[in-house]
């Protein structure tokens, strides 16, 4: 009799201990999924309903921060975001997550256009070992910071980083239109983009209407490993201000635009 009643209280003991270890873990999947889905402001509302039934000793509180800082940061709530990124930095010191703040809180200023504060955090990432995962994405960012700024050095510099250290990576790729600005100054230049085509014909129609306008308009041909891309671009400027007034004379007549570099 007194060997199935300690037996019984070793399992109450267990189911106790089970449970109680179950009620400090958070369930982050509904979060996960409505941040993957891009459904941001969902993401947002379970975030913050975990956020307030949390216990002191919860688990992955931390990460819940950061998919809470990131939905906010997609949603374009920066202020938000960056006080979030600042929690995980300042009150979880071993977090695993404090790349991710410091990048998010680079992105933040790098959106708002205050590009000093965007690189000194960006710089931390580069020079701390632990976050070499991020380094193609800062790279990245960087040499678009340059091209922003009229830093021709800075997207040379940042370019052969990337080509050297990350050949087959996605941020080569999508900075190849800064390439041909790498190797010589004197060929830089703003410039706006009114198309983009894999096929050559349609890429030619919009340049002779954009000729006819009165439109300096020429087509760049990008090749890429798989496929061809003809661009159509109008104006070559020496800074970006001149490239913004064009950008908004095409956008009155209703064309897409976006200022390269």
């Amino acid at each position: 009799m007194k060997i199935k009643i300690l037996i019984f209280l070793v399992i109450i003991i267990w189911v106790l201990f089970v449970f109680n270890i179950a009620s400090y873990a958070l369930n982050l999947e509904r979060v996960k999924t409505h941040l993957l889905k891009g459904e941001y402001k969902s993401a947002i509302l379970e975030g913050e309903k975990l956020l307030a039934g949390i216990q002191k000793d919860t688990n992955d509180l931390d990460e819940l921060y950061y998919l809470l800082g990131l939905s906010y940061l997609k949603d374009g709530n920066y202020l938000h975001a960056s006080d979030i990124f600042e929690i995980i930095l300042k009150e979880f010191k071993e977090s695993r997550y404090k790349g991710e703040a410091l990048l998010g809180l680079a992105d933040i200023f790098f959106l708002k256009g205050n590009f000093k504060e965007a690189e000194g955090y960006y710089q931390q990432i580069l020079n701390n070992p632990r976050y070499i995962r991020f380094r193609a994405l800062v790279y990245y960012r960087l040499s678009q910071i340059g091209a922003k700024t009229g830093d021709i050095e800075k997207i040379g510099d940042y370019l052969k980083r990337l080509e050297k250290e990350f050949p087959l990576s996605l941020e080569l790729k999508m900075n190849s239109d800064l390439v041909i600005y790498r190797d010589n100054a004197l060929d830089f230049y703003y410039t706006v983009q009114v198309g983009a085509f894999s096929n050559q014909i349609n890429a030619q129609t919009l340049l002779e209407r954009l000729i006819k306008e009165g439109y300096p308009a020429y087509i760049e041909e990008i090749n890429l490993k798989e496929s061809t891309s003809y661009r159509v671009r109008v104006g070559r400027f020496k800074t970006r201000y001149e490239a913004q007034r064009l950008e908004e004379r095409l956008k009155q007549q209703g064309y897409p635009t976006k200022i390269y570099p």
